[in-house]
C-alpha cells in the first residue's frame, strides 16, 4: 500500500514537471470559463460525441462530460470496452449512448453519422479524439507509403467523413462545437513523426477552412494542441518513458477546457514558448531541431532489414 505522504509527493513532482504542458491563467480564459458557467453550463443537456471514447483521453473526457450533464456518445472500435465507459457514466448519474464504430471504415462511419441524428436529432459537441500514432525516421519510410496512408485514414479521412455527416444538423440548429484533439508537434515539427502530424495538419487546415464558412451559423471549431500524455499510443517509443506526460484526466481538462471557452485553440505554456519561437526565429529553430535530432542519432541511415524501428501503435478506436 503506497503512504500518502509517498503519494502526495509524487503528485507534486508531477506538477512541476507538467507545468509547461498545462495551459496558463490568463485573464481572458478566465473570464469565458466564468461566463460559460464552466463544464456543466457548457454540456449540461447537450449532446457531445467523443471518439476513441473506450480509453485513454477519450475514455476521461467523456466521463467528465457525463458528470457534467451531457448525453456522451461513445465511439470506438470495441463495443465492450464502451459498454464498460457507459457504466461508468451511469453510475455518476449520467448518461451515455454506445456506438461501436471502426473509423478507418468510411462508409460504417456515414452510417454512424445517420444513426446518431436519427437518435438525438443533432449533435451539440463533436470531439474527434481517435487517432493513431507512428514514430519512424524519413530514412526508413521511403519503401513505407502506407504509414502515411493509414494515418491519414483514422488521423484525416474519418474525422473529416463524420465532420461532414454531422455539421449540417449544427448549422441547422444555429450553435455548435467541433473539438480537434490534435498535437503540440504540429508547433515543433517533431522528427520522425512525418507520417503523424501531416495527417494531423490536413485535419486542422480543413477545420478552418470550414470554420470561416459555418462561424455565423452559431458553430466553432477548436483546436487542442494536446502535449505528451501518458496514454497506449505512445507506449511504443521507449524514449517517451522517462519523459514527463500528462496523465488522461489533465489531458482531459484541455478538451473541456476547449468546449467550455470555444476558444480558437488551446494550447499549453510550452506550446505558446514554441509559436513564439517560430515566429520570431523559424530557421534558428529549426536548426537547433535538426542539431539535437542528429546528436541523438535520429536521422540515420535506414535500419538493417529486420530491425524493428516502428514505435507504431495503431488506435483508430481509442487513443
Amino acid at each position: 500500500m503506497t503512504h500518502p505522504l509517498s503519494r502526495r509527493a509524487r503528485d507534486l513532482r508531477h506538477g512541476v514537471l507538467t507545468l509547461g504542458s498545462k495551459t496558463p491563467n490568463t485573464p481572458g480564459r478566465i473570464v469565458r470559463q466564468v461566463v460559460a458557467g464552466g463544464l456543466a453550463g457548457a454540456v449540461r443537456g447537450k449532446v457531445v460525441l467523443v471518439t476513441g471514447a473506450s480509453s485513454g483521453i477519450g475514455e476521461a473526457t467523456a466521463i467528465r462530460l457525463g458528470a457534467a450533464g451531457a448525453t456522451v456518445v461513445l465511439v470506438a472500435r470495441s463495443e465492450d470496452a464502451l459498454q464498460q465507459v457507459a457504466a461508468r457514466i451511469a453510475e455518476a448519474g449520467g448518461t451515455a449512448d454506445v456506438r461501436p464504430c471502426d473509423l478507418t471504415d468510411l462508409d460504417a462511419v456515414g452510417v454512424l453519422a445517420e444513426v446518431v441524428l436519427a437518435e438525438h436529432g443533432a449533435v451539440d459537441v463533436l470531439v474527434n479524439n481517435a487517432g493513431r500514432s507512428i514514430r519512424r525516421s524519413i530514412a526508413d519510410s521511403y519503401d513505407r507509403m502506407h504509414d502515411f496512408e493509414r494515418t491519414m485514414q483514422i488521423n484525416y479521412y474519418g474525422p473529416v467523413k463524420l465532420t461532414l455527416g454531422l455539421l449540417p444538423a449544427m448549422r441547422a440548429q444555429g450553435r455548435g462545437q467541433i473539438v480537434n484533439v490534435l498535437s503540440e508537434g504540429l508547433l515543433l515539427q517533431t522528427p520522425k513523426f512525418a507520417a503523424y502530424l501531416a495527417s494531423k495538419s490536413a485535419l486542422d487546415s480543413f477545420s478552418r477552412c470550414v470554420a470561416n464558412e459555418v462561424r455565423g451559423d452559431g458553430v466553432r471549431v477548436t483546436g487542442v494542441h494536446m502535449p505528451l500524455v501518458r496514454t497506449p499510443m505512445i507506449a511504443p517509443t521507449a524514449a517517451y518513458e522517462r519523459v514527463p506526460a500528462l496523465r488522461p484526466e489533465e489531458a482531459a481538462d484541455l478538451i473541456c477546457e476547449g468546449i467550455v471557452t470555444r476558444a480558437f485553440a488551446v494550447t499549453a505554456r510550452e506550446g505558446l514558448a514554441l509559436q513564439l519561437a517560430r515566429s520570431i526565429a523559424p530557421g534558428t529553430l529549426e536548426a537547433g531541431i535538426s542539431l539535437v535530432t542528429r546528436r541523438l542519432g535520429a536521422t540515420g541511415r535506414p535500419a538493417p532489414a529486420g530491425t524493428d524501428v516502428s514505435g507504431e501503435r495503431r488506435i483508430p478506436a481509442a487513443r
